[in-house]
């Protein structure tokens, strides 16, 4: 007997989670889409890589700070990973727009 009084409310409350979701997730959609990790005016970019290990990738506002991070990052990230540090290399190096 109680089930039968329960449904009908049941039903309302799902409903109204549902309608909240929604609500909740369709404000996030007018945000202006940014690059998350890269600072403001960082447009150039540059991932190194060792023989055998993790690479770095890193953002700098000209090209020779983002070659130059990136190799720190490569030869930090190799040393923590058991790689080779000492044979990181730039492989890509580039600026947008």
């Amino acid at each position: 007997m109680n089930t039968l009084v329960l449904q009908p409310y049941a039903r309302l409350a799902l409903a109204a989670l549902l309608g909240l979701g929604l609500m909740m997730t369709g404000g996030c959609s007018s945000k202006s889409k940014q690059a998350r990790y890269a600072t403001l005016g960082s447009n150039c970019y540059a991932k190194a890589v060792p023989r055998s290990g993790e690479g770095g990738l890193a953002w700098g506002n000209t090209l020779s700070i983002a070659r130059q991070k990136s190799l720190n990052n490569c030869i930090r990230y190799a040393s923590r990973s058991g790689g080779t540090p000492d044979t990181c290399q730039v492989v890509v190096a580039e600026c947008k727009r």
